[in-house]
């Protein structure tokens, strides 16, 4: 059975420019979102540089996409991941260390209280390892489900719920988070 948001990545791919507004306005707070919780070893590189290159990428590969909304979202993120670790791999490169982090310029800027949240999200999540790291700002802070997170970071639904656990638990284990639950 279709369904509307099958019907937009359906239509998407024969370029129509309403399907792609959707998609965008669909997925892209929540991927600009996670990908500042992710670090680009590189203080010019914003979050926001990032997601534009994972959109012109998907666009560029949309004809080899084959699934929904939500297998969408997982394509997308995993491109958004292997942007910015190319861009990672570029800053090495060229031999730039990433400085203090610089203000954020964003045009997806709510209320200052959601800036706030977001900015102690980041360095909460900078505390843990990683891989734990990426599957926590996928389940908790962006919302996606086990399988898109697994799409979205090339690991198996398993590997996502192990360091699920041992995030959330890293994280309960900090003092000066007590009383800070994640949701169920």
């Amino acid at each position: 059975m279709t369904t509307p948001t099958d019907d937009l990545v359906r239509r998407a791919r024969t370029g129509d420019a309403e399907a792609w507004r959707a998609l965008y306005r669909a997925h892209a707070g929540r991927l600009v979102v996670w990908l500042g919780t992710r670090p680009t070893g590189d203080a010019a590189v914003s979050a926001d540089d990032v997601a534009a290159e994972a959109w012109l990428v998907a666009a560029r590969r949309i004809a080899e996409f084959d699934g929904d909304d939500e297998e969408f979202a997982g394509w997308l993120f995993g491109i958004a991941r292997r942007v910015g670790l190319n861009l990672h791999r570029r800053s090495a490169r060229r031999g730039t260390t990433p400085t203090e982090d610089p203000p954020e310029t964003s045009h997806h800027e709510g209320p200052e209280e959601s800036r706030v949240a977001i900015d102690w999200a980041r360095q909460v999540l900078q505390r843990l390892p990683p891989r734990e790291r990426d599957v926590v700002a996928c389940t908790e802070v962006v919302g996606l489900d086990v399988a898109t997170t697994a799409q979205a970071l090339g690991i198996s639904a398993v590997a996502v719920r192990v360091a699920r656990h041992r995030g959330l638990r890293r994280l309960r284990d900090q003092p000066d988070l007590a009383g800070v639950r994640p949701r169920p």
